[in-house]
């Protein structure tokens, strides 16, 4: 499991990034690579990471439903995920 201030730090970006998406968009759009340069280096999108939305895993993420393969697979036996079992032939 991720520690809590790694979590907390991919939270913050994801809101800078929703936050300063449209005026990076015009910003883009425009050809001022001087006012985007001014803009905060967390508010691209290019730094988010993919991580597990319950642990917090960066690795083995599937993007179907967010989260990690550890955690998938702990959903899928409990029976928490709809529709998904165990294959078995």
């Amino acid at each position: 499991m991720a520690k809590e201030s790694v979590k907390a730090r991919q939270r913050k970006r994801e809101k800078m990034v929703a936050k300063y998406a449209e005026k990076r968009e015009a910003l883009k759009a425009a050809g001022d690579w001087k006012g985007l340069d001014e803009l905060p280096k967390n508010s691209s999108k290019v730094r988010l990471k993919n991580r597990c939305q319950i642990t917090g895993r960066p690795r083995g993420y599937v993007r179907y439903f967010g989260i990690s393969r550890v955690a998938l697979r702990d959903m899928a036996l409990n029976g928490k995920i709809p529709g998904v079992k165990k294959a078995s032939w």
